[in-house]
């Protein structure tokens, strides 16, 4: 055992990846989480026979789980069962009109053939760019560290990134392939949800596409949660201690180094320390003036993704055909997203998501009953009140209902609703931001916020708000990178 010690501050997705994988090189780990389970915004609420995920419920990307396990010796299948759903998932468009994303590419063809006469051979041009961009995005352009623009001047990248698209928008890139408007709202849904609008994302994030017509959507049989378990088990082979219930309330720094973490039950020395806690949150507060890495104005000056209102519904009925994923996009597309990016303000008439995992996986409801997860993207830092909660929850249900057909008012058993308040309060999350920073060209790469403090020689940080960017494998991908660069620091 390395006689090194490392803190890490907060067990969100980063947070294990980095923990697990500097245990492992021999370091002596210990993770600190503000709340009574490890996962961050991956935690489990559990209430009468129902047993909800709180945040992440789309499974994309499935290599990126594989490689992480794989450094472990490990694959999934040795934690969880996964499932590939199909349809992928459902769009609303209206009462009594939808679209079904089938899994399979032959089907998905026939269903763009069907909207639009000759898309089935645009979409084989579109998803073959867009296997070009995972390939090159998700196998080296993620693993770098950005620490600066030089690690994007060699000639292999500068080569690629003309086929990467970073100069061209997603909307631009969609509608030289499509012009059906059903087309175009699937392909540019991914960035909504992940931070940005089409019209303001690169086309490199056209990768999303093929992480998701490609590579499909799949389901761990249990729900999210059991990632995070998976992630724990590992961390805990490799000797990583957990302290749940412990909150960080300030780093301590001099000249230029950290010591240790202050905590509710005093202080704990380090030798090294990774936040996976909010990037904002540590700058600003954890920090003391001198050793922040950015000003106030920066950080009210970056672009951030949406907030998310969220409601846990349990219900005591089964519903008759609502798959597992549905988007109800019967409101206007345009008109959300400048809510969320332009005009930030509660949406008159939002576009929003259900999960119904329990048609899936029979153990997250009881039996006859149905687990639904309602959310509806919003800007950042809005007025959040009971008041607004509820009378969005009674505008979700009316359409629901009516979109769907199904009736869902009278059954409800249990509810819980989420929104811009319980981000802040259980997460630290600037301005109560679900997803990180919004991926806009300026905040790609080298252009985030760095994963290394500039002031403190060991402090790192690692998760959403710096890089590679929002999402649950991006967040595994920034867990690697933090603890590798931490490393360098470490062998010195």
């Amino acid at each position: 055992m390395n006689t090194s010690s490392v803190a890490i501050i907060g067990s969100g997705f980063a947070g294990l990846s980095a923990a697990s994988i500097l245990a492992k090189a021999g370091y002596d780990v210990t993770v600190y989480e503000k709340n009574d389970q490890a996962g961050g915004r991956a935690r489990v609420w559990s209430k009468d026979g129902f047993r909800f995920d709180m945040g992440p419920s789309w499974y994309w990307m499935p290599d990126v789980f594989e490689n992480f396990f794989h450094l472990f010796g490990k694959k999934s299948s040795d934690f969880y069962e996964l499932k590939r759903l199909d349809p992928s998932y459902r769009v609303y468009w209206g009462a009594n009109d939808f679209t079904d994303v089938p899994a399979h590419m032959s089907k998905l063809k026939q269903l763009f053939e069907e909207l639009e006469p000759g898309a089935s051979e645009g979409l084989d041009n579109f998803l073959k760019q867009a296997e070009y961009k995972y390939q090159t995005g998700m196998g080296d352009f993620v693993f770098r560290p950005s620490h600066s623009i030089t690690e994007y001047i060699d000639l292999k990248l500068i080569s690629a990134s003309f086929r990467l698209q970073l100069f061209t928008s997603l909307r631009n890139h969609a509608r030289s392939y499509f012009k059906h408007p059903k087309i175009i709202e699937i392909l540019e849904f991914p960035v909504l949800f992940l931070g940005g609008t089409a019209a303001t994302t690169p086309a490199l994030y056209s990768l999303m596409n093929y992480a998701d017509l490609a590579l499909g959507t799949w389901y761990p049989m249990g729900g999210m949660n059991e990632i995070v378990k998976a992630m724990v088990s590992i961390a805990h082979e490799q000797g990583v201690k957990f302290r749940l219930n412990t909150e960080v309330r300030k780093i301590r720094v001099s000249n230029g180094i950290a010591s240790g973490l202050e905590t509710d039950s005093g202080f704990i020395p380090a030798d090294l320390i990774i936040s996976n806690a909010d990037y904002h949150h540590t700058d600003q507060v954890l920090l003391e003036s001198q050793y922040r890495g950015y000003s106030s104005a920066y950080w009210n000056t970056r672009t951030l993704s949406p907030s998310s209102l969220l409601f846990y519904i349990g219900i005591n009925k089964k519903l008759k055909d609502i798959p597992h994923h549905s988007l109800f996009f019967d409101e206007d597309f345009n008109k959300h997203s400048d809510e969320i990016y332009n005009r930030p303000q509660w949406p008159e008439k939002p576009l929003f998501y259900v999960c119904c995992a329990s048609k899936t996986d029979p153990s997250v409801a009881p039996e006859g009953g149905e687990n639904l997860f309602f959310l509806i993207p919003v800007a950042p830092g809005l007025e959040d009140t009971e008041e607004i909660r509820e009378r969005y929850f009674k505008l979700l249900v009316d359409r629901f209902e009516t979109v769907t057909g199904e009736t869902i008012k009278d059954a409800v058993v249990v509810k819980r609703s989420y929104a811009i308040k319980d981000f802040v309060e259980d997460y630290h999350s600037f301005k109560g931001n679900a997803y990180g920073l919004a991926n806009t060209l300026l905040q790609t790469a080298f252009l985030k916020p760095k994963l290394r403090s500039r002031k403190v020689k060991n402090l790192f940080y690692a998760g959403q708000l710096t890089i590679p960017g929002p999402g649950v494998p991006p967040a595994i991908i920034s867990g690697q990178v933090a603890a590798e660069e931490a490393m360098k620091v470490l062998r010195l």
